[in-house]
């Protein structure tokens, strides 16, 4: 049995981690941590009405969580981590926070499973997968489509050629703009589309060219309102030349689509990043002026990626395979920004 608290009464915890959670087996929720004043602000306290609104808005939203699924309350972050009552703990925090959260989790020989990205640096991440690994904890950044059936259904028609030789990979991924004060306009806390959207893509599209890919091309966009990164591009080979362009923003229409062009037809998706559990989703087959739609698995990626962090835990060889494909995802966005600074 895995005990496992969350730090942060999110909304993606309460929305989509613990029902999936719920389902699992050899899992059970421990609690929920609401952050102290002093996690919360640092040294620099606001006055007492600014602090108690924070910590009854917290608590709500934690409370609200543990009277449906369970567990108990933890005031601090620190005292989940610390709990012996713990031996996991899930981390829905802004992206800035990740490192020095999941770092002080390792290093209280908790397992961690963190919100992508893991961080927002290859060098903190590299020290994450260091601490995990000296430890021998598991150590996962939540990419769940990756573990969606409707991914190898897709990559079956390829490999069996259906669409001839591919040509192009094409993938998008952007959102409406959200409120104001959401953490991913907010450069202190991570902010900014290639840290958000932009990772989904270049996850992706590593997985479809294979170990060989590198960046070639990368583009930010900003726009006058936010100081972070508002949409951006980029292109990616492998040793082959075959090529993937992304496209991500959080600013934009709505869109979440694959396309691969091949030499004899072409294959597009939709929700190809974002399919919640239960959902099927759809695969068009062009081929010249023929059209065939195909329905593909419904499936649920979060609790694939609850049940796999579960396997790094028991498993020393899917560990250490999950610690190079978190370093792999960061070393990729690096070249990204790297990219972009040339």
């Amino acid at each position: 049995m895995v005990r496992i608290g969350i730090l942060c009464p999110s909304e993606i915890a309460y929305r989509r981690f613990l029902p999936a959670v719920k389902t699992v087996e050899n899992v059970e929720l421990i609690g929920v941590g609401v952050n102290s004043p002093e996690e919360r602000y640092g040294a620099l306290l606001p006055d007492a009405s600014t602090i108690d609104a924070m910590l009854m808005s917290e608590t709500s939203k934690a409370q609200k969580m543990i009277s449906e699924y369970g567990g108990e309350l933890f005031f601090g972050y620190e005292d989940i981590i610390s709990s012996p009552k713990v031996d996991a703990v899930y981390i829905p925090l802004p992206p800035a926070l990740h490192h020095k959260w999941a770092k002080k989790a390792l290093e209280y020989r908790k397992h961690v499973l963190v919100e992508k990205p893991a961080t927002i640096s290859f060098n903190d991440t590299d020290d994450l997968v260091k601490i995990a690994d000296t430890n021998k904890l598991a150590l996962h950044e939540n990419y769940m489509f990756m573990f969606h059936n409707q991914l190898d259904e897709i990559e079956s028609v390829i490999n069996r050629g259906e669409i001839g030789e591919v040509r192009l990979y094409r993938i998008s991924f952007g959102f409406p703009r959200r409120d104001a004060n959401d953490f991913r306009y907010n450069k202190g806390l991570g902010g900014g589309s290639l840290i958000d959207a932009g990772g989904y893509t270049i996850k992706y599209a590593a997985r479809l060219l294979g170990e060989t890919t590198e960046i070639r091309y990368a583009q930010l966009n900003y726009i006058n309102d936010f100081d972070v990164d508002i949409y951006g591009s980029a292109a990616l080979t492998n040793k082959d030349g075959v090529t993937a362009q992304i496209a991500f923003g959080m600013d934009n229409d709505y869109k979440c689509e694959l396309e691969v062009w091949g030499s004899k037809g072409t294959i597009k998706t939709g929700r190809v990043l974002t399919a919640p559990a239960g959902f099927v989703p759809t695969m068009t087959i062009k081929k010249n002026t023929e059209v065939q739609e195909h329905s593909l698995p419904a499936d649920d990626a979060f609790k694939k990626s609850i049940e796999h962090f579960i396997e790094c835990i028991n498993n020393s060889k899917t560990r250490e395979d999950n610690y190079r494909s978190i370093l792999r995802q960061a070393n990729l966005v690096e070249q990204f920004k790297e990219m972009v600074i040339k």
